[in-house]
């Protein structure tokens, strides 16, 4: 038997030839079966297809009954064949039927048959099918005989992958690769996004699996494996200056499997059986998959994650190719990515683009910033979703529900097609309303302000009507910057930033960085709580020369013009007052050196840290205006991290405490005179921007696409009525009523729309 197997390579490149010849699917599969059954000197040969409704079809038999071809399945789980595929996993036994998972189908004319060997078809992890050759003699398939056919099985994944089989299906029927999945996510920002999926990095395709010079090929993994783990050795290095912590333990991890033994082993089993490095590393990668997937434990299943770092790095090694992303797309392209930062997804051909779907990244990272910023819908937290797509499948992305509808039927594409379309015609409602002043029913009006943090935001505030612009991130610029801005970028900015609103007021908040927003050109701080640590104005006055030359840049961007500048994150008056005196320096040294100074300067505080809600009256006698975080403002109230999906969606912004306390801020910018405004995202949903109005809030900011589903909410509601019905439920003593579900009910009896 051995010498039999002593050509594995000399079949897999039999098995190429086979693959190009110009033949019928079906054809090419009958000729690959009777080459494998030679080959390994085996009296069956037979290939089983995954369908998309889970079931194991026989495709191509060599030794059984012909007319079973198409005719003989049976589900996952189901029989030895299905138990390879649930498991992933190969099987060999040397006496078939008195295993208990043995399923007797007559129709095939197996039973003369003892001895059994099955491997399932692997790509990516996900199984296409079953390989099996069987023996009438009991034998024991060697090690050797297993690793032949696994080599040979990634062959066949490729056909299948390749969609060519899509031809013998049955009407209606199409293979595991092809089915559709509905898979859910978080919402980032809202919209419909029907199109084609464009992985962020695509996996490195492997071209070449036969290998032509095993030796040679063997130098040239041990090579790339030796440069790879220099590598991540300097890495590791390069991070000593920054401490310990969650970095350095991911690193760690990485270069624990870059050196893992048995990891090494499999790859040169691999590269024996007759496959290049590339190939053989995507085998093993396979194989581990596989078994990881399947995996209930969630650290276990989280090694995929370094699986697949390390893989992937090995295979950019071995080919020469780096990580492929940005510049342009092809028409409806929705990007998939395992996550990525705010300047990748910039650097993409905005046109194109339909949506945006992740496997991390929540609705404060960066990135979803960015895209609420370009209004793509976009979802984060949609698990494995990496793995179970290929580029070009169709895909759709709800980002308002979190739901993604991959590969589907066409009763769902044409149903959420009418939903986008449905949405296109909302948005040409709010479209119409844009110039309609924000006044309700009984005559309040109401301001309607952007959020923004770059440029080509500020082309939306004419398009949705808003007010002016209510914050302006300045971090974004710093966040997609491949190093600190110079000062004259940043004044190149602010300056554009005013020229494009058009005589509509910006409100620039200064740099708020640290916590979850680190600047890739800055050593991050390790910190046990970042989310209450050295950030935002903390830095700033820490670090007096940064905040200095971002004044500085904002002052003469303001040269004749109202300027208004507000700090983050202020946790006492004082710090206010020495925010307030570096700015005065700045001014000073401007005027000194004779530029021209802003016509008007503002400054504000923003409420976001606790704290304040105890020294109102003296932040208010210190700023000229306020503007609450509610954001951070609700999260350090409750005490529960917005990032923990444990804890975040835990108490609920419409509740007693936290209308109580921003009931307090507005009262005490009325007692003393000063405007105050809210920027966070509770003031971009119709119920909540309501109910801020009917406290007092004149005054609300939000991304732009808020802005008309708001606009219309105001102009259908009595305040005074909803006033009258939120503030006795306000008073009252807590007694676990939501608030949310009574005043919403409130709004529908009312027609006001939501």
């Amino acid at each position: 038997m051995r010498g039999a197997l002593g050509g594995p390579r000399l079949l897999l490149r039999r098995l190429r030839e086979v693959m190009a010849e110009p033949v019928s699917a079906q054809a090419r599969l009958d000729r690959i079966v009777i080459h494998i059954a030679a080959n390994m000197v085996a009296e069956v040969c037979s290939v089983y297809v995954a369908r998309a409704d889970g079931k194991l079809e026989l495709y191509a038999t060599e030794g059984l009954n012909r007319e079973a071809v198409h005719l003989t399945t049976m589900t996952t789980g189901e029989g030895l064949v299905g138990l390879i595929a649930e498991k992933a996993e190969p099987l060999a036994l040397a006496d078939a039927q008195a295993h208990p998972a043995f399923s007797y189908r007559p129709e095939t004319g197996e039973e003369i048959y003892q001895s059994f060997l099955g491997v399932p078809i692997l790509r990516g992890g996900n199984t296409l099918g079953v390989l099996v050759v069987q023996n009438r003699a009991r034998r024991t398939y060697s090690e050797e005989e297993v690793e032949a056919l696994q080599t040979t099985a990634m062959l066949l994944a490729e056909m299948i992958a390749s969609g060519e089989l899509q031809s013998l299906a049955q009407p209606g029927q199409s293979f595991t690769l092809q089915k559709p999945m509905a898979l859910a996510g978080v919402p980032l920002c809202d919209g419909v996004g029907l199109g084609h999926v464009v992985l962020h990095e695509p996996r490195v395709i492997v071209k070449q699996l036969v290998a032509e010079d095993p030796q040679a090929e063997m130098a040239r993994l041990e090579q790339a494996i030796q440069v790879m783990r220099e590598h991540i050795d300097q890495l590791i290095a390069r991070g000593d200056r920054y401490g310990a912590g969650e970095h350095r333990d991911v690193l760690e991890t990485v270069r624990m499997f870059a050196n893992d033994r048995g990891w090494m082993r499999r790859l040169r089993e691999a590269l024996e059986s007759g496959l290049t490095a590339e190939a053989a590393v995507e085998r093993v990668q396979n194989d581990a998959r596989a078994k990881l997937q399947r995996q209930t434990d969630p650290y276990l299943r989280e090694r995929l994650h370094d699986l697949d770092d390390i893989a992937n790095r090995l295979l950019r090694q071995l080919t020469g190719q780096g990580p492929a992303h940005g510049g342009a797309l092809p028409p409806n392209s929705i990007l998939v990515a395992r996550n990525m930062g705010p300047a990748a997804l910039l650097e993409y051909d905005r046109n194109n683009l339909r949506g945006l779907v992740l496997e991390d990244g929540g609705p404060t990272s960066h990135v979803a910033i960015i895209a609420r910023a370009l209004g793509l819908p976009a979802i984060g937290e949609v698990p494995n979703i990496t793995d179970l797509v290929e580029t070009g499948d169709s895909i759709i992305v709800d980002g308002g529900s979190g739901d993604v509808q991959l590969r589907p039927p066409p009763d769902v594409e044409t149903a959420y097609g009418e939903k986008a379309r449905l949405r296109a015609r909302r948005q040409e409602q709010y479209h119409r309303l844009r110039d309609t002043p924000t006044v309700t029913r009984d005559g309040v009006e109401i301001g309607l302000h952007m959020n923004a943090g770059l440029l080509i935001d500020c082309e939306h505030a004419e398009e949705v009507g808003a007010k002016s612009i209510g914050l302006f991130r300045t971090e974004l610029q710093f966040m997609v910057a491949q190093s600190f801005p110079r000062l004259s970028e940043q004044f190149n900015l602010y300056r554009k930033v005013l020229d494009a609103a058009e005589g509509r007021t910006v409100t620039f908040r200064t740099l708020d960085i640290g916590s979850d927003k680190v600047l890739p050109y800055m050593a991050k701080v390790e910190e046990e709580n970042p989310a209450l640590g050295w950030r935002a104005i903390r830095i700033g006055l820490d670090r007096p020369g940064l905040l200095r030359m971002q004044l500085r840049a904002m002052l003469r961007a303001g040269a004749g013009r109202d300027m208004r500048i507000m700090f983050p994150m202020i946790a006492t008056t004082c710090e206010f007052k020495q925010a307030k005196a570096i700015v005065e320096r700045e001014r000073e040294f401007l005027r000194r050196h004779g530029y021209e100074l802003p016509a008007a300067l503002h400054l504000g505080a923003m409420v976001e840290v606790p704290s304040l809600l105890w020294q109102l009256d003296e932040i208010c006698a210190a700023a000229d205006f306020l503007s609450v975080g509610s954001n951070d403002l609700t999260q350090y109230l409750f005490a529960a991290d917005r990032d923990n999906k444990r804890v975040s969606s835990r108490f609920d912004t419409l509740s007693p405490a936290n209308l109580r306390a921003l009931k307090a801020i507005v009262d005490a910018g009325g007692r003393n005179g000063k405007p105050v405004s809210l920027c966070g995202e509770m003031g971009g949903r119709p119920l909540e921007a309501l109910a801020l109005a009917a406290i007092g809030y004149r005054h609300l900011s939000m991304t732009p696409s808020a802005i008309g589903p708001v606009r219309a909410a105001f102009l259908a509601v009595d305040l005074e009525a909803a006033r009258d019905f939120l503030m006795p439920m306000i008073d009252r003593p807590d007694d676990c009523r939501p608030i949310r579900q009574e005043f919403h009910i409130f709004a529908e009896n009312n027609g006001v729309p939501l």
